[in-house]
Parts: C-alpha cells; sequence; structure tokens
C-alpha cells in the first residue's frame, strides 16, 4: 500500500505544475497579443500618415513641402512667388524679378499625384525635386527667360576661352595631329536643357556644363589622317604635248586645308613650283628654235611671236582640282602667247623643233622664201625684204601669220615717205609692227641685192605675178621663219 502512496503524491504534484504552467502562458499570449495590436495599429497609424502626407524633403517648384498634405502644400505653393533668377552654381547670371507662382485650386489634383508619387512605406529624408505647371503661370514669362539666358550665355562664351579641337594637317609634307585644348565656354544647348527641367521653380541653379573638344581619338579625326595620307599617296600624270609628267602628291603637297565634311583643299604653291620647271624645259615662248633650212643648214632662230607657255595658275588649280578629288590625269590645256592670237601658236606642233611642217621660210641673205605644206615643199619665189642701208630690216624670228586680208591698204611710213596708203591686192601680216607678205606692183628693182640701198620699209615684197599663190598657200598661225 505504500509503495501506491508513493506512486499517488507525485502524480497531484504534477497537476499542480501544469495548472501554473497554463496559466503563465496565457499572460504571454495576451501580452504578445497586445503587442501585436499595438504595432498594427502604431502600423496603420503611419501607414496613414504616409499615405496623406510628403516626405520631409520633397520640393515642387523649389518649395519644400515635406510634412503637408496635399491641401496644405497647394496652399503653400498659392502664396510662394517665383524670384525667377537663374544661377550657375554659386553665380547669379539672370534675375527677371518676382512673379506670382501661379498655383490655383485647379492644381490640387496634380499635388496629389506628386504626394502619391514620391510616398514610401517608411518616412524618407531623401531630397526630391519635381516640377509642376502651374494652372496661371505666365508662360511668356518662362519663354522670355529662355531667350535671355541664351543670350546671356553666349554674351559670356565671348569673354571665355574657347575649346580647341584636336586638328589635322599637312605641314611640309607630313601628317601632323596637334592635341585638343579644353576651353571655359559653355555648352548653350544643355545648359537650355537643364532650364527647361527647372524652368517653373522659383530660383534655378544650373550645373556647369562646358563645351567639349574634339578629341585626337575622335572617329573624324582619324577619317581626317587617313584623307590627308590619301592625297599624299596620289599621283596625277600630267601631259604637256607629248610629254607626260608623273606629279606624286609627297613630293608636291606641302600644306592641305581640311574641312569638318573632309573637303580637301590642296595648297597650290609645290605644284606652281613644278610647272614652273616644266615651262622653263618646254615651252616655246620667246626661246630660240633650231631650224633646218632648205639649204641644209641648222641655226637658231630667237622665237618673238611664234611659241607658247603654260598659263601656269590656271594648270595648277586643274592639277590641284586632280589631286583633291583623286582624278588620275590631267592634260595641259591652258596656254598662252602674244601677238595677233593670245592662245599660244605652236602648242600643237611638236615635230621640226616645235615649228611643225607647214611654215613659210624667209631667207634675207638669199632674198628668197619658201612654202612647205606637211613638210613637202609647194612653192618658192625671189623676194625683197626691207631695205637694209637705212635699218628697216626685215625683222628676223620666228613669227605667225597674223590675219589675211585681200584686197587691202597698207597705212604707215618708211624712209622718205612718212605717211602713206597703200592699196594692195594680198596681204598677210606677221610681225608685231606690221610687217608682212604683200605684192609690190610699183616695185622694177627684183634683184637679189635691191634689199641693200632700195628695199622695202620692213615687208616681204612679193612679185604681183606670184602673190596669189603665196598669199593662198599661206593660212592664219602658220609659222614663218625669216632669218
Amino acid at each position: 500500500m505504500e509503495n501506491v502512496s508513493q506512486a499517488i503524491v507525485p502524480q497531484e504534484e504534477s497537476r499542480e505544475s501544469k495548472n501554473v504552467s497554463k496559466k503563465s502562458s496565457k499572460k504571454w499570449i495576451y501580452a504578445l497579443g497586445g503587442i501585436v495590436v499595438a504595432g498594427g495599429l502604431a502600423l496603420g497609424g503611419l501607414s496613414y500618415y504616409q499615405n496623406n502626407h510628403f516626405n520631409s524633403h520633397i520640393n515642387i517648384n523649389g518649395t519644400n513641402v515635406g510634412g503637408l498634405t496635399a491641401e496644405q502644400a497647394l496652399q503653400k505653393l498659392k502664396i510662394s512667388v517665383s524670384k525667377n533668377q537663374v544661377y550657375i552654381g554659386k553665380a547669379l547670371v539672370l534675375d527677371e524679378g518676382q512673379t506670382k507662382a501661379g498655383f490655383a485650386e485647379q492644381d490640387l489634383s496634380n499635388v496629389h499625384k506628386v504626394l502619391s508619387t514620391q510616398r514610401t512605406f517608411l518616412p524618407n529624408s531623401k531630397t526630391q525635386n519635381y516640377t509642376l505647371l502651374p494652372t496661371e503661370v505666365n508662360q511668356n514669362q518662362s519663354q522670355t527667360m529662355k531667350s535671355h539666358l541664351e543670350q546671356k550665355l553666349t554674351a559670356l562664351n565671348k569673354r571665355l576661352k574657347a575649346p580647341q579641337d584636336a586638328q589635322v594637317k599637312l605641314q611640309q609634307g607630313k601628317v601632323v595631329v596637334t592635341e585638343s585644348v579644353p576651353g571655359q565656354q559653355y555648352d548653350v544647348p544643355t545648359m537650355l536643357q537643364q532650364f527647361q527641367k527647372q524652368q517653373y521653380n522659383s530660383v534655378i541653379v544650373l550645373n556647369p556644363v562646358y563645351r567639349q573638344p574634339v578629341k585626337v581619338n575622335d572617329p573624324i579625326i582619324q577619317k581626317e589622317k587617313a584623307a590627308l595620307q590619301a592625297v599624299l599617296a596620289r599621283t596625277v600624270n600630267y601631259t604637256v604635248q607629248d610629254k607626260v609628267y608623273a606629279l606624286k602628291g609627297s613630293d608636291l603637297i606641302k600644306n592641305v586645308g581640311l574641312a569638318k565634311n573632309l573637303q580637301i583643299t590642296v595648297d597650290t604653291d609645290g605644284i606652281i613650283n613644278e610647272l614652273n620647271k616644266i615651262n622653263a624645259s618646254q615651252s616655246t615662248l620667246g626661246k630660240n628654235f633650231q631650224f633646218k633650212t632648205t639649204t641644209g643648214g641648222v641655226i637658231s632662230v630667237q622665237g618673238q611671236s611664234y611659241g607658247w607657255a603654260l598659263n601656269v595658275h590656271k594648270e595648277a588649280k586643274a592639277i590641284q582640282q586632280a589631286f583633291e578629288t583623286g582624278q588620275t590625269s590631267v592634260v595641259a590645256s591652258s596656254v598662252y602667247g602674244k601677238g595677233w592670237n593670245t592662245g599660244g601658236i605652236g602648242f600643237k606642233n611638236t615635230t621640226n623643233y616645235g615649228i611643225g611642217d607647214t611654215y613659210a621660210e624667209v631667207s634675207i641673205a638669199q632674198q628668197r622664201i619658201w612654202l612647205y605644206k606637211n613638210g613637202k615643199m609647194v612653192l618658192t619665189t625671189h623676194v625683197v625684204t626691207g631695205r637694209k642701208d637705212v635699218g628697216e630690216d626685215t625683222h628676223p624670228g620666228v613669227w605667225y601669220i597674223e590675219y589675211k586680208k585681200s584686197p587691202a591698204v597698207l597705212v604707215g611710213s618708211e624712209v622718205g615717205m612718212s605717211n602713206y596708203h597703200v592699196p594692195v591686192n594680198y596681204w598677210a601680216p606677221f610681225t608685231l609692227d606690221g610687217e608682212g607678205f604683200h605684192d609690190a606692183s610699183w616695185r622694177s628693182n627684183w634683184t637679189s641685192t635691191a634689199y641693200l640701198h632700195s628695199g622695202s620699209g620692213g615687208c616681204v615684197n612679193t612679185p604681183p605675178g606670184v602673190m596669189p599663190s603665196v598669199y593662198n598657200n599661206l593660212s592664219v598661225n602658220e609659222p614663218v621663219v625669216v632669218y
């Protein structure tokens, strides 16, 4: 029995302990529930507040509305004014004077939208700026400010150092790339974009943004460099009569201008120098001509009106354009001469030392002329040239037939006749002072020595019976070699 009794007593003590434990648990549950309810009420209150009040550092058009409801914020905005000031950093650059901000009751819905946009679950101290277009705002004021700001920035830029772009140049035959240099001028379009985002703020603060130069590694610089290198690598084959000159860009081009659209302008100094060399070696104007006479001797005769020279500046322009556009060949076409025809007589003649195969030959010593057509003599006759004893010799040199006229009246003077008007049937002048071929019906002395004391005033008197054939076999611009 004692054993049973001892077993019962401990069981009764265990029940007591359990009852105490249950009571304690209930107290903790009630306490926890109270905490939860209190927390819920607190969160509910916080949520209600957050839903209806702006966070502490919220600005609308520069006016702080932190801690206010939408209605309270609107009231504050309605009495706010716009200072219409623009700062760049801390420097005031524009002050247009105060105006009303322009908020009205109609703007409440937009204020509510800002409220919902900035809402966070917990209070937030982050600064946020919002811009609204007030119902009664004077939009002309904003546009005027923008225009004035643009003018102000442009005026400031005139006094500030401009940035310098990296540049590609061809200097003395070498491609040179210069580094860019920063400047102090404002990037006006970007600054105006900043203004647009704040245009309804009372005070507008712009961050300074500066114009940036084109840097060395910019793709356009690389393209310009490649363009100049391509010009240097070009060769223009320049043809003058029957000769071809290979003009290399690397030899002749020392300086090049390069526009932003990659338009190249080649300096012509080197080209002109080369053309002057070609002129000196190949042109015939004013130079001596080697001439093989009918009697077989080779003589040197000074070029007078006959001959040509390159118009260097016109030819340089053509070659310049070829280098600029990539053209590979140029044929010389701009030449000049002197006398009646200034187009450069003889440029197309490359045979017979530049005189060609069609010409008139006049020998003063033999008092005879020979006419050649395509290398064959077609006529010869005795003549009387200018009177030697009084210095009225027919002028030696290489000339050309200036024009032909039939009939004609010769007007001039000579020794013993200061002013004459003599009619002739045929007239073909060739010198610059009026000497030429003509018939002379008045002449009776046609001997080979007549020119010594009774020659002409400088013309080549030709027997009347032969002169028609002489006239018909002469052509305008045909060379006349007098020696």
